[in-house]
């Protein structure tokens, strides 16, 4: 059952990618003297990044929560999926540019700690899924 160990690293990769992208992107094309500007489309890159994100993250939630029967970082994970899309799909219209940061790290950081703990039970309870 390598696929739970997988699963959530690249979750957590996917969550961290949002937070970077988030931050970083905007500073980045201010100092590219905005070039790539016309080349990298935010919201494309952000939605991207996300419909990656939420199948990858359910699946490595749902393994940890069959293995492990631990619902609470199931839960975890799931709000912090769901803040993610409201990051997307409200964040920028209803609280601007911040309450969109704001809600992408808020997000990813449930992410990656329902997945973190997914890791760290399996290690605890020395189960052969992450053999």
């Amino acid at each position: 059952m390598e696929t739970q160990l997988r699963s959530d690293k690249f979750a957590i990769t996917l969550s961290l990618a949002c937070v970077v992208h988030c931050f970083f992107v905007p500073s980045f094309v201010i100092l590219s003297s905005g070039i790539s500007a016309t080349v990298i489309d935010n919201e494309f890159i952000h939605n991207l990044i996300l419909f990656i994100a939420i199948p990858i993250s359910l699946i490595a939630l749902v393994l940890g929560y069959k293995n492990h029967e631990r619902v609470s970082y199931f839960f975890i994970g799931l709000v912090g999926l769901m803040i993610l899309c409201a990051a997307v799909f409200i964040g920028e219209p209803f609280y601007g540019e911040m309450g969109e940061r704001l809600f992408t790290l808020a997000g990813s950081i449930l992410v990656v700690f329902a997945h973190y703990k997914n890791h760290q039970i399996c290690k605890e309870i020395n189960c052969e899924c992450h053999e």
